[in-house]
C-alpha cells in the first residue's frame, strides 16, 4: 500500500508524518535553519527510519511558512503545497477525535482557526474539514525563546521549561487579588493575572522570570482562543504546536478552564497536527 507524506516546514522546526492507508507512521521533527535543507533532511530521515523507498510513496503534501520554497517535484515524487490553516484545523480535530472546535496552532507565533469536519458514510471525514482562519498573534514560541535568550541567556525551550518549573509566579505577575479588595469582584478569580510582569520583584530569580515568560505566552493564546470560542458558541479548544506539548503549558491552560467555561484539549502528538492535516488533505 502506498504512503502519503505530510511535511510542515515551520519557522523553527520541520515536522513530517506519513499515512499508509488509515495507519499513521511515527512522526518526527528536525530543527529548521534552512527550509529546503530541513525538509529534505526530514524526508530522508523519515524514509530511513520507516524502511521506505521512493517507490513506496504516493505523494508528498507540504505546508508551512517554509514550504513555499519547495518545488512540485520532491525526489521525483509528486508534491503539492497547501496553506497551513486548513491543515491545522484538520489535524487538530483528528488528533482530538472531535468534529468541531476552535483549533489553535502555537508555533513561532499563534494562529486561531474555527474547524468543523464533514460526515461521510456515517463516519467523521477529517479530509473534508471546514477551516476558517480567525486571526492570531505574534506572541508564541518565538516570543518565548527570543525573550528568554535576551533576559536569561537561555534560547532552548526545553531548558526554559525546566527552569520555569521551579519558579514562583507571584514574584513576577500582578493578580486581581493584588489590586482589588478581597471579595469585591466575585465574578473574577483573585489569582487571575491582571498584568503579566506587572509585579516584577527585584529579587525575582531566573526561574521566576522563566515561569513569567511561559505564563505570558500561554495566557495570551488562551484568552484569544476563549474569545474565539465564545464568538462561535463553542467550548472545545484544541491546542497544537510544540509549546503545548510541555506539561507546564498544559498545567497553565487547565488552570483557566473553570474560570471561562471552556475545555482545552492538548492531544498526544500535538506538535505534529499541521503535518498530519497536510497528509490527510484531498489534493
Amino acid at each position: 500500500m502506498k504512503t502519503t507524506i505530510g511535511i510542515d516546514v515551520g519557522g523553527s522546526r520541520t515536522k513530517i508524518v506519513g499515512f499508509r492507508g488509515h495507519k499513521i507512521l511515527p512522526p518526527m521533527s528536525v530543527k529548521a535553519n534552512d527550509p529546503v535543507a530541513s525538509a529534505y533532511g526530514a524526508f530522508g530521515k523519515f524514509m530511513s527510519e520507516n524502511g521506505l523507498s521512493i517507490s513506496d510513496i504516493d505523494k508528498v503534501i507540504t505546508t508551512g511558512v517554509g514550504a513555499s520554497y519547495l518545488g512540485s517535484d520532491f525526489f521525483g515524487i509528486r508534491s503539492d503545497f497547501i496553506t497551513e490553516f486548513g491543515c491545522v484545523a484538520r489535524g487538530g480535530l483528528y488528533l482530538a477525535g472531535i468534529t468541531e472546535a476552535i483549533v489553535v496552532s502555537m508555533g513561532t507565533g499563534t494562529a486561531i482557526n474555527f474547524a468543523k469536519c464533514g460526515v461521510s458514510g456515517g463516519k467523521n471525514d477529517y479530509s473534508e474539514t471546514e477551516a476558517v482562519y480567525l486571526g492570531g498573534t505574534g506572541v508564541g514560541g518565538g516570543t518565548l525563546t527570543g525573550l528568554s535568550k535576551k533576559m536569561l541567556g537561555v534560547g532552548d525551550i526545553d531548558t526554559l521549561v525546566s527552569l520555569a518549573e521551579e519558579g514562583d509566579i507571584s514574584m513576577v505577575d500582578l493578580t486581581v487579588g493584588d489590586i482589588a479588595k478581597s471579595g469585591s469582584m466575585p465574578e473574577i478569580a483573585e489569582d487571575l493575572t491582571a498584568a503579566n510582569f506587572g509585579k516584577l520583584n527585584d529579587l525575582a530569580s531566573p526561574s521566576d522570570i522563566a515561569l513569567g515568560l511561559f505564563n505570558l505566552v500561554v495566557e495570551s493564546a488562551a484568552m484569544l482562543s476563549v474569545f474565539a470560542a465564545r464568538a462561535r458558541d463553542l467550548t472545545d479548544i484544541v491546542i497544537t504546536g510544540h509549546v503545548a506539548t510541555h506539561a507546564l503549558a498544559k498545567k497553565l491552560f487547565l488552570k483557566l478552564e473553570p474560570l471561562f467555561g471552556v475545555r482545552f484539549i492538548i492531544p498526544d502528538d500535538a506538535q505534529y497536527a499541521t503535518a498530519i492535516g497536510a497528509a490527510m488533505a484531498k489534493v
